[in-house]
This record gives C-alpha cells, structure tokens and sequence, in this order.
C-alpha cells in the first residue's frame, strides 16, 4: 500500500482492488486532517493551507510568521512630520508602562494576525480589521470565529494612538464622559480593548488562560516574547501589552490631504477646495466634531441617527445614565473613503448617504449634539440645505484624506501570507 498509494502513481496496471482501497484511505486521511484542523481538540500547530480573505486572493497562510531578517523600527513611526506633530489638539499617547518597542511591536503584529487567537484557529484580529479597508471591516457587522455577527461595525484602528482616553467612558467615576475605546468608549486603555474581542463569545471565544497555554506550546512564539519581553514566559498582560504597541504604531499620514496640508492645499482641485471650506466653515461645520490633524473629537457624541435610542443605547449601557443614550465615539475621517459602511451599526452604505444624513436627515433625539442642533434648540436638528455640487464637493474633499501607501506599508501587513 505505502508503494501505491501516491495518488501521481495510481496507474492503470495497478489492480482495481488495490486501486479502489488506495481512493478509500487517501479521502479518509484527508477528512481526517479537516476534522482535526478545524475542532477544539486539534493539535495546538495543526495547520491547514487556506485561502486568505482579503483582497490578494492569491496569497495563501503559512504555518509560521515570515519576518524581515532586519526588525522594522516600529518605535520611531510616531516620529513624523511637522504639519503632522504641530498639532497640540492631537497627542501621541504612549503610556509610561508600555512605550512602543520594535521587538513588542513586530510580536504584536504577529499576534494580530495570528488565527490561533481564537478558538477554532479560524479568525484573527486582522479577519475584522483589515490592512486594505484601513483596519476596518466591509461588513455592516462582522463575523465571529463561528459565523456569528458582532452587534456593532468594526471600527478603524488607524491612528488609534492619539485617542487619549483618560479612562474611558467605563471609568466607573461617574463624571463626564471622555474618549475611551470601542464605539461605547467602555475601555479605558488600549491594552484593555485589545483583550476584550479574544475573550467575546462570538468574536473568537478563548480564555486568557486557555490562550495563553497555547501560545506558549507555539515554537514561533518563544523567541518572540524573549526578545519583546526578556524572556519567553507568555502571559495575558504581555499579549495585550504586545497588541497594544502594534495598533500604536498603525499611524496615516501620507494622504492628499496631508501633502496640501504642506503646500497651502495648491494641490487640491477646484471641488475639493470648495469641500474643505464646507467642512471647516458654517456652511457645514463639520470640523467642530472632526477637529485636530486627527479629525476626531475627544468625547462620545449623539448624531442624530435617530429620534429614540432603543436597542443600542450607546454610552448610556455603560455608565447607566439616559443623557449618555445614543452617544457613541467619533471616529476619525481618515481614510473615510475605505472605511465603508459608516456609522456604530453601518446602516449607512455610502459616503454620499452620510453626507445627506447630516444635510437633511439628523433625527430629534432628546441629547443629540449642540453642534447639530438649530440655533442650539432642542429637538431641532440643524438642516445644511447643501446644493448637489456642494455635497458632491464635501465627498470630494473626504475622498483627500485617504492614505494609498498605508494601506500597502508591509509594516502593517499579514506576517503569515506568502505568495504561492
């Protein structure tokens, strides 16, 4: 059997019966590798080739990261230009107990990456955040290592590193709401948010424990926690401290936007002017919610998606105060163009259906923000009445703000695809 059981070498002289047990055996075998692969009791390395889910269709997994044989200086990304930097609205958060490293970093980045994260070994951070949508998702709600949906879209985790949380909206001090992470601003640091999406029943379904005991019968992993941490122990603190570093380091910075930001906008067209003065000035006033060279805001804001919170009640879920309902966390614009579906539960498809939200359909909602509000009146939504050129402009404006390079930066790209 061994000598005739290649399936190159089933010839036609090879009798029938040899020939049919050999079929027999090779479709056993390789239900069998499926099966093992793909259920909780599977080799902690078992590994299967697949297919990746992006949009290099071509690539396919390897069993172990492929890293560059000289480490990418991820503690000097932040080191960028003036028109960026000068910003005193925006802040670079590094905390003092877990600053950006290159060895932290380059063992973060395969930690993202990494399907064994979750509990069937079938979805990793990347699955939800991809490198090519700006670390976002396509999906109005993503799907979880079993198929289940999470119950809001996956944010963007580019320029996550100038959210100054400060505690977060969870902070349990019932004081005013500040920035925090996830769309309610539940987690006060980044190394708790990066925690939380393992542990989610639906999102990847691991205990700590259980995933730090399989990383550290992981090969690839030893050499990596040694080098990041000083020695190869694994522990739950260390994987989110290693997350942490990589999404800090997911910095954009080169976009069309940013170059007019150097040249007096002389390289904007005609229409994208027009749609940056509709952002900055009152014939949209866009930018008191999208400010700083981040276009973010530092608090959680309501914006009128609708008259009542009912199923999702945003900020108020987590600190148990109604004024918080329907508050949700302002995303930064950055590479709006990729981000698509917008909003907490993408129920806007287009960056032309956001636009005519805030032109004609902001709802009443009892805390929708002042800044939406008619002449600051309650329950009177501010109305742009923008003609079609100028929302045509606004989009085109929005469109500046998208970074081709850093959705390309091999910096930030999948350590476990290799072309066939």
């Amino acid at each position: 059997m061994k000598t005739f059981c290649n399936l190159q070498t089933v010839q036609k002289n090879v009798p029938f019966a040899i020939r049919a047990l050999c079929l027999l055996a090779t479709v056993t075998l390789l239900g069998a590798t499926v099966a093992g692969c793909n259920s909780t009791n599977a080799p902690i390395d078992a590994f299967l080739p697949i297919t990746t889910n992006n949009s290099t269709a071509t690539a396919i997994e390897s069993a172990a990261p492929i890293l560059p044989a000289t480490r990418i200086a991820y503690s000097t990304i932040h080191l960028l230009p003036a028109h960026f930097v000068n910003d005193n609205a925006a802040r670079y958060v590094a905390p003092a107990d877990n600053p950006v490293t290159d060895a932290g970093a380059t063992l973060g980045r395969v930690l993202f990456y990494d399907k064994k994260l979750s509990l069937n070994n079938n979805t990793a951070c990347a699955t939800c955040h991809k490198q090519e949508l700006a670390f976002t998702d396509n999906k109005r709600l993503s799907e979880g290592f079993m198929g289940g949906q999470t119950r809001r879209h996956s944010m963007s985790l580019n320029n996550i590193a100038y959210i100054d949380a400060d505690g977060g909206g969870g902070n349990g001090r019932g004081g005013a709401a500040t920035m925090g992470f996830f769309w309610d601003t539940r987690a006060a640091t980044l190394e708790i948010q990066a925690l939380a999406p393992i542990q989610d029943p639906t999102e990847m379904g691991m205990t700590l424990d259980s995933l730090t005991k399989r990383l550290a019968q992981t090969d690839y992993y030893k050499p990596l926690f040694a080098s990041a941490f000083g020695s190869a122990d694994v522990t739950s603190d260390r994987i989110a401290k290693a997350l942490a570093q990589f999404m800090r380091s997911l910095i954009t910075y080169r976009s069309k936007f940013d170059i007019g930001l150097q040249t007096n906008f002389q390289n904007f067209t005609a229409q994208e002017n027009r749609g940056r003065a509709i952002f900055n000035g009152r014939d949209g006033n866009c930018a008191t919610c999208h400010g700083t060279r981040q276009l973010i805001m530092e608090r959680p804001e309501n914006n009128g998606l609708d008259a009542v919170s009912t199923t999702d009640l945003g900020l108020a879920e987590v600190t148990g105060n109604q004024r918080d309902a329907g508050r949700f966390r302002v995303p930064s614009l950055r590479n709006i163009e990729l981000t698509a579906p917008y909003m907490h539960d993408g129920r806007l498809l287009t960056l032309e259906d956001v636009v005519e939200h805030y032109n004609s359909r902001v709802q009443p909602h009892p805390n929708l923000s002042n800044q939406l509000r008619a002449n600051n009146q309650a329950n009177t939504p501010r109305r742009l009445n923008l003609s079609t050129a100028d929302k045509q402009a606004l989009v085109a404006f929005l469109k500046t703000l998208t970074d081709a390079e850093f959705i390309k930066d091999t910096r930030f790209s999948n350590p476990f695809a290799v072309l066939p």
